[in-house]
């Protein structure tokens, strides 16, 4: 599946991930699962979780840790693949 058919889907997604103040840490496990279960993961973050830190930088850190790519981020939204 290439990028542009990751999106596709990743439109029709809702977010079955949300990053809040305990972090990125905290979701690494269920994100882990998600992403076992199924390729697409839509993930929010929210203002407490950002810190300071871009939707992207902390995206792309929450991917790297879940072996997963990043598809795309919109807003404080991002979609992972695996």
């Amino acid at each position: 599946m290439d990028r542009e058919e990751r999106m596709r889907r990743a439109h029709d997604l809702d977010v079955t991930v949300w990053v809040g103040k305990s972090g990125i840490e905290s979701v690494v496990d269920e994100l882990d699962d998600q992403l076992t279960n199924g390729d697409l993961v839509k993930v929010k973050f929210l203002r407490a979780a950002r810190a300071g830190s871009s939707t992207d930088e902390t995206a792309q850190d929450l991917a790297d840790r879940v072996n997963a790519d990043l598809v795309d981020t919109r807003g404080h939204t991002a979609v992972l693949y695996r």
